[in-house]
């Protein structure tokens, strides 16, 4: 799911809870502990009354995670954000870090000390940075924060492990199929129906292809582990799992009568030459055949192929159709995977800058600063004849007042995009599996990748050969308290 932020209210309160929290510790000692023969009036006097505790007064240097540098416009809204936190917390310097979070790069990073005091990162990771003891537990600091109970559940919930909250949520999304209905309309081929099923995308994919001219009907991903994310998202339309837990452990589920299902199905669209000759893309790759008309069909969280096809390809809002992904058969759900984007506390970071980090990061949260800060950007991109695209889910509930008044913000502009309210209802998030999830969508890569590479692949025997692969490497040395 990235554009609002906001203010922390109440600084005064939630210093004093922390300054009568530190008040059993006075210049690094111990406070002098009450003795049996000593009078009680004269103990009172000598234990001094604690200083209250100014954290905008604390200095401190935090590093942050910062838009990459292809990001003008979100770049622009942070070094808005900083110059304001920075009234607000003068003595804090702000290292900016463009690091972007790999699973396969955050154990290096933590290990020479060089992941941001502030990173991002995205739903699957919850349950792993707690284990590895790479995200700080943050319980007590959101505990005291006094939006808490205003936070969209959806999101934040994904990042609560065993009752510690481990993150805090931005913004997410649902996976849905992005339409191209201008690609479809001039090739006289027919629109689905919203309550489409797997037939009525395979139908409108091989109608819209011409593989002689290098255009695809549909463009499933099939490099890197958002090839396995792609995919997913049928397993679960067949009502299939990733993984069981029972008993304690933790056992492979996606090679199962559902999972043979969905991988037919790719394997269908691969024989009708619906998917791109050139079918290993990755999710840029993908996003980008779809603004470039190359593709008539994208699989993503909505609010990237349509960022890049209203503001890179030239194509008008009625040009594009979201769609729920399609139901495995008709009446069934139209699920996708829910995830999202998180922002996570270095836990080597000291108290203080942990505290600042939080700050920082829910600065604008709920606030009109924050709504101010969107609708300039919103002026911004129409002064470019830019759209902006905004997510599906926030880190507020949509029927919060502060989710009304965002509305409200949106509603006044012509260049901001609008979900069809018939799509919102049709979409069914389902959350990604708890442990080991991208290395399960890496196993299933290497499996879309055997079936869109060759003829007569024994589907089964592939799908039993990843989850014995997942089993054995990962899941077998987990045991679930």
């Amino acid at each position: 799911m990235r554009r609002i932020s906001t203010i922390i209210a109440c600084l005064i309160v939630f210093s004093l809870v922390l300054a009568a929290c530190g008040g059993k510790n006075n210049n690094g000692n111990s406070s002098p502990s009450a003795s049996s023969s000593a009078p009680a009036e004269s103990n009172s006097a000598a234990t001094p009354e604690p200083e209250e505790r100014d954290i905008t007064k604390v200095k401190a240097t935090i590093s942050i995670y910062y838009p990459t540098p292809d990001q003008v416009e979100l770049r622009a809204q942070e070094d808005d954000k900083i110059k304001r936190y920075n009234e607000v917390f003068p003595n804090v310097e702000i290292v900016k870090s463009d690091w972007q979070y790999k699973p396969d790069e955050i154990g290096i990073k933590m290990g020479a000390n060089e992941a941001p005091t502030l990173f991002n990162t995205y739903a699957t990771e919850g349950k792993f940075l707690a284990e590895k003891g790479w995200a700080a537990d943050i319980t007590d600091l959101y505990n005291a924060y006094e939006k808490k109970d205003q936070m969209n559940p959806i999101l934040q919930n994904q990042f609560v492990i065993n009752g510690k909250v481990y993150g805090i949520a931005r913004d997410g999304y649902v996976v849905a199929t992005v339409v191209n209905k201008k690609m479809l309309n001039d090739k006289g081929v027919a629109l689905p129906p919203l309550d489409w099923t797997w037939d009525d995308m395979y139908n409108t994919a091989k109608a819209a292809a011409d593989p002689k001219k290098g255009v695809s009907g549909i463009a499933p991903m099939g490099k890197g582990n958002e090839s396995g994310w792609n995919w997913t998202n049928f397993l679960f339309e067949a009502g299939g799992e990733i993984q069981k837990i029972e008993g304690g452990k933790v056992t492979a589920a996606f090679n199962s009568e559902a999972g043979l299902k969905a991988i037919e199905f790719y394997s269908k669209l691969k024989e009708a030459n619906a998917i791109p000759q050139d079918w290993a893309l990755g999710w840029g790759d993908a996003v980008g055949a779809f603004a470039q008309g190359r593709t008539a069909m994208v699989i993503a969280g909505p609010d990237g192929p349509l960022d890049q096809g209203l503001n890179q390809g030239g194509l008008k809002p009625e040009d594009i159709g979201v769609y729920p992904m399609p139901a495995a058969t008709a009446g069934g759900k139209h699920t996708g995977i829910l995830g999202g984007n998180f922002l996570v506390i270095n836990p080597n970071a000291t108290k203080d800058e942990q505290e600042l980090a939080f700050r920082y990061a829910t600065f604008d949260y709920f606030s009109d600063k924050g709504l101010a800060s969107a609708e300039e950007s919103i002026k911004a991109r129409k002064a470019e004849n830019k759209f902006l695209v905004p997510q599906i889910i926030y880190y507020y509930k949509d029927d919060s007042e502060y989710g009304q008044k965002v509305k409200a913000v949106y509603d006044k502009y012509d260049n901001v995009y609008q979900y069809d309210p018939k799509v919102i209802a049709l979409l069914d998030g389902k959350p990604e599996a708890q442990y080991n999830t991208q290395d399960y969508y890496g196993a299933m890569t290497n499996v879309v990748q055997e079936v869109f590479s060759k003829k007569g692949v024994d589907l089964k025997a592939q799908l039993d050969a990843a989850a014995k692969i997942v089993q054995e490497k990962f899941y077998d040395s987990i045991k679930v308290e």
